[in-house]
Formats: structure tokens, sequence, C-alpha cells
């Protein structure tokens, strides 16, 4: 699974989804986020005479991977907290034994394996902005085990910039993969549910659900088509060791001919709002001929750089993904431009206004796209077979819906709902900054209609509220 090259700094290392790869340690130290998808997958050593490392509750810890040098080793391991939560950690062990020899190196590496790991060493994933972020002064914050901007001071001007000029975020935790081979296709008509025949040319994109056969949702994901054997997903931060797993066994069970590798190498740029592409135009700007009658859910490569029309605000904008080393100089270039640096707290705001699903919120494993306002990401207008399809047949008991008060008070996930129908849940919910007032998901019972009123449990009383449709404001303008 690994070896040493030499007592130089430079090591190789191999795993089911990255072969034969070279790391140069101090690449490794700053950009300790590579590591997440470079070394998900079997355990790089393995002594039936050597303990799992044990850590204090409320954490444990399930070991994943490993790297080497003879100076020092990361391990990578999945975090698994008292109410269920996980998250993938990276941890950093230097071998202060003095012999820095290659018959050390077990001896090393499973010393440090039959000790406990201190909480004190366990590292969050960051990307190659994070160094960027400090010097901006981000508050920082344990994002699904990634180091992320929350804010650089306030997260209601910086939704306002959004809405109102341009932002920027840094979404280079989500994880980019290729999924290339003959059958390709194949693969993703049998795990979305979402149809990929749809996309008839270079670089157009869908919005899909990967299901399990319950109809549950493994994840949301962008699938970006550049020929009939070559595609590019997006996936989920929280969930991308999760959905490497799932599309690996299932390339091995149905036996496709396929290759799924994660980009190790990319960070990725969301730039939002209604002067977005016009800023991106003055960085880059022979970008502007490729992309300025480019349509929304539509991509192109320029110099390296793939750029494509979506997002997670509701307004305009590109999400640019390029390579890591260029990716600081890049951001630099666009606040220069005018473009407002934005933490993960106003993307939420912006992404709950603009009706956006965050999955591990409104939707899971457990619930599925017709119990989470997702129906038109289905597609059953062929007799494809694709996982979870019997599920979707059945007429959903749920829905997810808008909510907005009708009184003084603050919509939060988790917080209890009563209706005439029966009882729901909201699943999201936050302060808008566009519409000055509270807003909400929630999921209630299919029976529930629009404009209903019902009751949100609000510090131990019962606010009423309005169902709505999504989203909630559109191009900066209010649609409730």
């Amino acid at each position: 699974m690994f070896q040493t090259a030499s007592q130089t700094d430079t090591l190789h290392f191999s795993s089911r989804h990255a072969t034969d790869v070279k790391f140069d340690i101090n690449q490794v130290h700053r950009y300790p986020s590579r590591l997440a998808y470079c070394t998900s997958g079997e355990s790089a050593i393995h002594h039936e005479s050597s303990p799992k490392a044990q850590l204090p509750e409320p954490l444990r810890h399930t070991y994943l991977d490993c790297i080497a040098s003879l100076e020092s080793a990361w391990f990578v391991f999945q975090t698994h907290d008292t109410e269920g939560a996980h998250g993938v950690r990276a941890c950093e062990f230097h071998n202060l034994s003095g012999i820095k020899d290659r018959g050390d190196l077990t001896n090393f590496l499973s010393d440090v394996l039959s000790r406990s790991f201190s909480g004190s060493l366990i590292l969050l994933l960051r990307t190659p902005l994070y160094e960027t972020h400090q010097r901006l002064g981000a508050k920082l914050v344990d994002f699904g085990g990634w180091e992320m901007p929350l804010h650089y001071g306030s997260q209601v001007d910086e939704h306002h910039a959004v809405r109102r000029h341009a932002g920027m975020f840094d979404v280079s935790h989500m994880c980019t993969m290729e999924v290339v081979g003959s059958q390709a296709k194949d693969l993703l008509h049998l795990v979305l549910a979402n149809n990929v025949s749809k996309l008839k040319t270079h670089g157009r994109a869908l919005y899909s659900c990967m299901l399990n056969e319950h109809g549950g949702v493994v994840d949301d994901l962008i699938v970006y088509h550049f020929d009939d054997t070559t595609f590019r997903l997006v996936v989920n931060a929280g969930t991308a060791q999760k959905d490497i797993a799932w599309l690996n066994a299932i390339i091995a069970r149905e036996k496709f001919s396929v290759v799924l590798t994660p980009r190790n190498d990319v960070a990725m740029i969301a730039v939002q709002g209604p002067a977005a592409r016009q800023a991106v135009w003055k960085v880059l700007p022979d970008s502007h001929a490729a992309t300025v009658e480019l349509k929304p859910f539509n991509s192109t490569t320029v110099d390296g750089i793939f750029i494509a029309r979506t997002g997670y605000t509701g307004e305009d904008g590109f999400e640019i993904i390029l390579p890591a080393t260029r990716a600081a100089e890049f951001w630099m270039q666009l606040q220069n431009a005018g473009v407002k640096p934005c933490g993960l707290g106003a993307r939420d705001t912006l992404r709950l206004e603009a009706g956006m699903n965050l999955y591990g919120q409104d939707m899971d494993d457990e619930t599925t796209p017709l119990e989470s306002n997702l129906a038109w990401t289905i597609d059953m207008s062929t007799d494809r077979k694709f996982m979870g399809r019997a599920a979707l047949e059945t007429t959903p008991t749920r829905q997810l819906v808008g909510l907005v008060p009708l009184g003084a008070g603050i919509l939060r996930g988790h917080q209890a709902v009563q209706t005439t129908k029966g009882n729901g849940e909201i699943t999201s919910g936050s302060f808008s900054p566009t519409l000055n007032m509270s807003i909400a998901f929630t999921r209630v019972p299919a029976g529930v209609a629009i404009g209903d009123t019902v009751q949100a449990e609000v510090r131990g009383k019962w606010l009423d509220c309005r169902v709505t449709k999504f989203p909630f404001v559109r191009n900066g303008q209010s649609l409730i």
C-alpha cells in the first residue's frame, strides 16, 4: 500500500483510488485536504498484534488509511460522534526515534497504531485557500471535518453582496471526480434518478440525486457530460467517501468497465451574483468569448480552467474548477475586481432563500426525492431501470414545503410542526436577509396544502406559520 522511495521528502503512495502517486511531503503538510480523497480505502497496514487506536468518547474513529515517509506519517480516519454524525479527519505523527532507515518505518507505524490518538493531533482538513482565508481574517469553523470560513466579518453583508453585486465562495471541499470508461453512461443510468441521456452536448450538466434501493438519497450532485464515455461528478464534501465507496461497490458488482477518479489536484471557487460573470471576464479576459453565450447548466474549459454556469445561491454566476496551485492568485484577482469573499454562513442563507436543499438536513438516506421537493429531478419517462425506482412508484405520505412565520420568531431546524393532517418537523430554517424575516423548509404530511396555517414550536410556544412554495427569492426579488 505504501513504500518509501528514498531518504528524501518524496514518497510513493498507492491505494485502490490512486496508484503510485508521488507526494512532496511539504505539499502534504500544506494541503492535508488532498489526503481525504487519495487515501480513502482499505488499511495501508494491518498487524493482528497491533490494537486499533483508541480515542476518548464522545468521538470514536475508524482507521481508514495512511501515507508515510521516513520523517512522518499521515493517518486518515473517519470520526463518529454519539449522535451518529461522521466526517473524515487527517492526523500527522512525527518519527522521533532518531532512526531514519527503511527498517524503522514499519516499527514507527506500528507504534503509532498501538497508542491512542491525542485530540491535539487531530487536524481539520483544509482547502488550498486555507492560508488565504487566514490572511483575510475569516472566522474558521469545523464544517464536516473541514476548516472552512464561516464569514469574513459580516455574514449579512456577504449575503447582500451576492444578491446585489458579486461574491465568491471557496467550495474546494466538495469532491470532483471523473467517471471514465465504455460503460460510464450505463453506471450513471443505474445510480441516478435523473437521466444522463438528456445530455447531448459537450459540457452540458444536470442535477440529480443518487439513490439507494429503497429510494433514499445517497447524495445529490451535479454531473457534467464530456462524451458518452467521460463524465464529471461534483458531490458533497461530507458524503464524498461514502459516495466513492458506493460507486466503486456498484462498479465491482455489475462488472462495469468504468474507472472512478477523484481529482486531488484542483480547487473550486463559486462566483455568484448579478455582476459575477463580468468580474470573471475581467480576471480571465480570454474566457469571455467562450462563456458569454454559455447557457445555465452548461460548461466549458478555457486555458485549463473549467467554467460552469451553475451555482447554489439563486443568482447568476460561474462555478470554476482550476488547478489547486492557481487558486490563491485567482481568488485575490477576483477580490481586486470587486468580488467579495463570502463564507458558508451566507451560502446557507442564500441557498435557503433560493429553495435549494442541503444534504443531511433536507434529505438523506431515509428520505426520497419525492419527500424532498425534488420530484423534478426524477426521470421516469422511459423504462430505464435505476436504483430506487420501484420505491418512487408509490405515493409519498410526506412532502417538503416552505414555511414563513405569521408573528415574531426565528424558525430553526428540528423545531416541531403541528398541522391538521399530522405532525412534521423543520429541516432547515434561518433569518432571511433579503426578506428581513424568518423562513424555513419543513417536512409535513402530504395532505398539507400551500396557504395552510400550521404551528411551529419556537422556544416552547406555538407560532402560527403559513405554508409556501419554493423558492422564497429569485434574482433578488421576493416570491412570497
